[in-house]
C-alpha cells in the first residue's frame, strides 16, 4: 500500500522530529498501514506533537491520549512520547538546535548508538527510519537491513519512494 508511505521532510521542525519519532515508536510491532489510517487523530491528540506542550503533560494527559479515539491505548508508546519530547528539547537547548546535535557524531554508527540510549523506544530500525525520513545520512538500505532480522516491505517502498522523489539521504 503505497499510500501508507510517508514521505521525507525538508528542514524538519522540532515538531517535525517528534512527530516522525512518535510515528516509529507507534509503528513498532503494528501495520503501518494501522498507524497511518489514523495518523491525524496522533497528530490532534499530542497537540500536534508541539514538544514544548508534549513535554509538559502529566498524567491527566495521558489519559487523555489512552482515550482518545483510534489511538493505540499503549500507556508506555504514550509515556514513551511525552518523554521524547523532553529528550529532544534538552538536545535542542544543549546544543543550539538539534540538527547541531545530530551532526554532533562522526559516523552514522555513534549518532545511532547515541538516539538509541537517549530516546524511549528508538531502537535500530525505528533510529534510521527517523534519520532517513528527517534527511539526515543513513547507510543504503541494502547494506543497512542486512544488520537487522526481517524483510521490511514498507521500509523498501519508503526508500523507493525516497530515491525516485531525489530525495534520498543514503550514502
Amino acid at each position: 500500500m503505497a499510500a501508507t508511505i510517508p514521505d521525507q521532510i525538508a528542514n524538519a521542525t522540532l515538531a517535525d522530529c517528534l512527530d516522525v519519532m512518535s510515528r516509529a515508536v507507534f509503528q513498532a510491532g503494528l501495520s503501518w498501514a494501522a498507524i497511518a489510517k489514523h495518523w491525524e487523530a496522533y497528530q490532534a491528540a499530542f497537540d500536534g506533537f508541539d514538544p514544548a506542550r508534549v513535554a509538559l503533560y502529566g498524567e491527566a494527559d495521558l489519559q487523555r491520549v489512552m482515550e482518545t479515539p483510534n489511538v493505540l491505548h499503549s500507556a508506555r508508546k504514550i509515556a514513551a512520547t511525552i518523554e521524547n519530547a523532553k529528550t529532544l528539547l534538552a538536545l535542542d537547548g544543549e546544543y543550539g538546535g538539534f540538527r547541531n546535535y545530530l551532526h554532533s557524531f562522526d559516523s552514522y554508527n555513534a549518532l545511532a548508538k547515541d538516539l538509541r540510549k537517549r530516546f524511549k523506544f528508538m531502537g535500530e530500525m525505528n533510529v534510521w527510519y527517523f534519520l532517513f525520513r528527517v534527511r539526515e545520512p543513513v547507510p543504503r538500505f541494502e547494506h543497512w537491513v542486512t544488520t537487522i532480522q526481517g524483510d521490511h516491505p514498507r521500509m523498501k517502498e519508503m526508500v523507493q519512494k525516497g530515491r525516485s522523489a531525489g530525495t534520498s539521504t543514503e550514502y
